[in-house]
């Protein structure tokens, strides 16, 4: 029997199109992907930007404390104990420890310095074992100012309110202006922020939304109101007016 190739490449032809015509429609059915999208899935790294790894991915919220000036430290060598010793850190930021040259310590973690001074001291110790322990360091504080019966810094041992603040620094005083108390927040070096609470609108309404957390180094500054500032320069037969208001 002759087989007829006309018909059979003919066959083949339409087989091959309905075959990419299939592909087309199936490609169509997918959901549309973004650019962006498309790169993402490519080569985005799970849980890291550049190699490094994202705090909040990782649950590490807080970050470890970092030396700072006047801190003072006990570094201990397990196997060569005549070489322990306590340091503070100098107002340069430096260090001054036995047999060895100034170390920098400025803006060290604990373990970070522990590991400086294993391999400083291991020029001339065999694999020193070295232990170093924060001793003594600056506190976080809050300071209270003004008009407050105690005004002085306190250490912010826990979370404290503004309102809560005042009432550890004593409480207001009679001249205080407690519709304007001026919550002062260093930013940097360089820049302090202010907010101005009206505590007195807060305590009345038993409403604390507005209450700010305090932060370390946080200053509270409350002012004097108008009467006590000229209640100085007026005669004492004219105060009953200002000690009643409502007489006006």
């Amino acid at each position: 029997m002759k087989i007829n190739h006309s018909v059979v490449y003919c066959l083949l032809g339409l087989t091959c199109c309905y075959l990419l015509r299939g592909l087309a429609i199936a490609q169509m059915q997918q959901p549309n992907l973004t650019a962006q999208q498309i790169g993402t899935r490519t080569t985005a790294k799970s849980g890291g930007a550049d190699g490094v790894w994202s705090p909040a991915l990782t649950g590490v919220r807080r970050p470890l404390y970092r030396l700072c000036k006047s801190d003072v430290v006990t570094i201990s060598f397990t196997f060569s104990p005549e070489f322990d010793q306590t340091v503070s850190v100098q107002p340069d930021g430096y260090l001054v420890l036995k047999g060895v040259k100034p170390l920098s310590a400025e803006g060290m973690t604990v373990t970070e310095l522990q590991d400086v001074v294993s391999r400083v001291y291991a020029g001339f110790l065999h694999d020193p074992e070295v232990t170093v322990e924060l001793k003594d360091f600056d506190k976080p504080y809050f300071i209270v100012g003004g008009e407050v019966n105690h005004p002085a810094k306190y250490e912010l041992r826990s979370d404290i309110r503004v309102t809560e603040a005042v009432a550890i620094a004593g409480g207001l005083t009679a001249r205080a202006k407690h519709s304007q108390i001026v919550l002062f927040r260093r930013v940097s070096d360089d820049l302090v922020e202010s907010r101005l609470l009206d505590v007195k609108a807060m305590l009345e309404s038993r409403n604390l939304a507005e209450d700010i957390h305090l932060r370390p180094g946080d200053f509270l500054f409350v002012p004097q109101n108008l009467i006590s500032k000229i209640k100085q320069y007026l005669p004492t037969s004219n105060l009953s007016m200002y000690a009643s208001p409502t007489q006006f």
